[in-house]
C-alpha cells in the first residue's frame, strides 16, 4: 500500500473555512469589522470613496498580520525586527588609525618594490584597528521613532478633518 505525502509537509496548513487557517480567518474577519466600522462612522461625512482611503491605512497592517509570511516570520515579527535593526542597533563608523604620511609612506613603499597591490602579492593585507568615533543612543532613536508615529497619526487626522471641511463646502 502506498500513501501519498507531500514532500514541503513542514508547509502545510490545515484550512477552517474557504481554504483559510484560523489565524487567516480571525485576522479577516478584525479587518472587515474594523474597516467597515470606519466607513460607516466616516460615510456620511465624506463619502464612500474618501472613507474607503481613510481604512485603508488602519485595515492594511492588520490584514497584513493574518495573511503575511516572510521566511516563516508573520508580518509583526518581521516588522518588529525591521524596526529593531533600523533603530535598535548602534551605528558604527570606521576611523583609520593611520595618518596620511604613513599612508603615503607605504604607497611609495610598493612603488619602489614593483608591487600593485596586495591583491597581486599574494601576501595578506595588514588590518587597521577599528575605532568606533560615534555611536547614537537609544532614547534618541526611540524620540525619533515617536515623533515619527505622532506625524503619521497626525496626518491622517488632518486628512479627515480636511476631508470633511471639504464636503461641508462643497
Amino acid at each position: 500500500m502506498v500513501i501519498e505525502v507531500n514532500k514541503d509537509i513542514d508547509r502545510y496548513k490545515e484550512s477552517v473555512v474557504l481554504g483559510l487557517t484560523a489565524r487567516q480567518l480571525i485576522y479577516s474577519i478584525i479587518s472587515v469589522v474594523i474597516g467597515g466600522g470606519i466607513v460607516l462612522l466616516v460615510y456620511p461625512y465624506v463619502g464612500l470613496t474618501t472613507s474607503a482611503y481613510i481604512a485603508i491605512p488602519v485595515v492594511a497592517p492588520i490584514a497584513l498580520t493574518g495573511f503575511y509570511s516572510y521566511n516563516g516570520m508573520t508580518f509583526m515579527e518581521m516588522m518588529k525586527l525591521k524596526l529593531h535593526f533600523s533603530i535598535g542597533n548602534k551605528a558604527l563608523t570606521y576611523v583609520s588609525t593611520e595618518s596620511a604620511d604613513k599612508i603615503k609612506k607605504v604607497q611609495l613603499a610598493e612603488e619602489t618594490e614593483g608591487k600593485k597591490g596586495f591583491f597581486f602579492t599574494g601576501k595578506k593585507a595588514k588590518q587597521t584597528e577599528v575605532m568606533p568615533v560615534h555611536t547614537g543612543s537609544k532614547e534618541s532613536a526611540k524620540k525619533s521613532l515617536m515623533l515619527m508615529l505622532f506625524a503619521v497619526v497626525g496626518l491622517i487626522a488632518l486628512f479627515v478633518v480636511a476631508a470633511v471641511i471639504l464636503k461641508m463646502y462643497m
